[in-house]
């Protein structure tokens, strides 16, 4: 699309244009402020309209799902031998067969790398691209710490009215305590996401949030919004003005969604063939992955879906990617029979579908975790935790098909070349999004912050 900038448009006076488009944007419900922010914080052309962002909570292990060592000793091999793919010298783990073909669709980022050894800790700077304060388990959630990066798209990029911007499910992930990085934090709570916890694979699955009671109108509730702004108006407090604000923001965002058929729309998974669910799978996690792609299709902007609510490791049937062992317990058959099988259903259709429908291109699909796993294999047996280097696959939404970024070592200990710091993914995710990495937001303290820290990895744009 040819820029819409004019001349003047850095100076002090808008040209005639400008004033025009601002016109047309007021019938739209932009004001011109708003549209000068909206396009100062564009970084360029967007290739990605949306993101799904498959959170894989616990820590995959890289040599066992992208970056095998088939030929490093046995401690650190692993049991698995790699296959081909459909890309030449690209290769991927034989419990992943499904994936093999669609190499050409995917970017590796092999060489991910930070300190955070600690799930609390690791798991903030993979949902916001924001290195915490401290690595330290007992990491708590607070409106210090940097928001969720589809709060920071919500506020600076939202989708068009009657739409979330930012939803989030089916859990809340922690590790002991909450995970921080799940919502807006500082942005507001009117930047938080659509969050839930329904599971959609239930045969009952439905939002409680989106369906009226029997006896409760649009109309009815729309009065009860009245009052709450009186309520607020005669506050004198102003803490207590400024909460009311926010439930008074989210209930207005709520009476949008009640009232949306688009979004009702979105979360019927019952309208979705039953050959079309069995191959996503018929488990939290599938169901969840063909609702974002739902959602995506409607128009929501960041879908966030958490693989598992904890790190896992005790058990073959939920849980997440925390496979070094607990109370002498291998980590191979909870590999073997729970997270590579559902990975390898789950993921491939999910491309499959989102292509097929002719989304791939403008949806940025990102799998990841928050760290990898230890070269060595420990007497457990299984691999502790990695930060030092480990895997993140990208697809979709701009971004090279059938290619590898970063080399790690020969044991997959560290980067040997093209180090990509959390950070650095950040920065690219908003690039593609078409936001400048550069876009300032003001914390709690009104001190102005980048929305990446990073650089842009020039290498994995198409």
């Amino acid at each position: 699309m040819p820029s819409t900038a004019c001349p003047d448009f850095a100076s002090s006076r808008p040209c005639r244009r400008r004033i025009l488009q601002a016109g047309t944007c007021g019938l739209l419900g932009l004001t011109l402020p708003e549209l000068l922010r909206a396009e100062t914080a564009q970084g360029g052309r967007a290739r990605a309209r949306s993101v799904i962002f498959l959170h894989q909570y616990g820590g995959p292990s890289q040599f066992e799902t992208f970056d095998m060592k088939p030929n490093a000793p046995e401690n650190i091999r692993g049991q698995w031998q790699p296959i081909p793919t459909s890309v030449p010298g690209i290769q991927i783990c034989e419990k992943l067969p499904r994936l093999a073909p669609l190499a050409d669709r995917l970017t590796l980022i092999r060489t991910l790398t930070h300190e955070m050894k600690n799930h609390n800790s690791a798991g903030y700077y993979s949902l916001t691209g924001y290195a915490p304060p401290t690595d330290d388990q007992r990491l708590r959630d607070s409106l210090d710490l940097f928001p969720a990066y589809g709060s920071v798209v919500d506020r600076l990029a939202p989708s068009r009215a009657g739409l979330p911007t930012f939803v989030a499910y089916p859990h809340v992930i922690r590790d002991g305590s909450i995970t921080p990085g799940q919502h807006a934090s500082f942005l507001g709570k009117r930047h938080d996401p659509l969050l839930f916890t329904n599971d959609p694979n239930s045969p009952s699955f439905k939002l409680p949030e989106l369906s009226l009671p029997a006896r409760l109108t649009p109309e009815r509730l729309e009065n009860r919004r009245q009052v709450l702004e009186l309520i607020d108006e005669q506050a004198r407090l102003q803490e207590f003005s400024a909460t009311a604000r926010g439930i008074d923001e989210h209930y207005q965002r709520a009476l949008s969604m009640l009232a949306s058929p688009e979004v009702k729309r979105a979360f019927d998974l019952s309208a979705e063939p039953a050959q079309l669910r069995d191959r996503y799978g018929r488990t939290t996690y599938g169901q969840s992955c063909l609702l974002a792609r739902r959602l995506v299709e409607a128009g929501v902007r960041f879908v966030n879906v958490y693989f598992a609510e904890t790190i896992g490791g005790q058990s073959t049937t939920s849980g997440g990617w925390d496979t070094h062992g607990f109370n002498g317990k291998s980590c191979w058959p909870i590999l073997k029979d729970y997270l590579l099988p559902i990975t390898n259903q789950t993921l491939p259709t999910l491309l499959e579908d989102l292509e097929s429908r002719g989304l791939l291109d403008s949806t940025l699909v990102v799998w990841m975790g928050e760290f990898g796993r230890t070269p060595r294999v420990n007497g457990n047996p299984g691999r502790d935790h990695w930060p030092q280097c480990y895997t993140a696959l990208l697809a979709g939404g701009g971004v090279k098909r059938g290619y590898v970024h970063g080399v790690s070592d020969k044991t997959g200990a560290y980067p040997a070349s093209d180090p990509v710091r959390p950070d650095d993914l950040a920065a690219t995710l908003f690039h593609l999004l078409g936001l400048d990495p550069r876009t300032e937001i003001h914390d709690a303290l009104n001190r102005p912050l980048p929305i990446a820290r990073g650089s842009v990895i020039d290498e994995v744009v198409a």
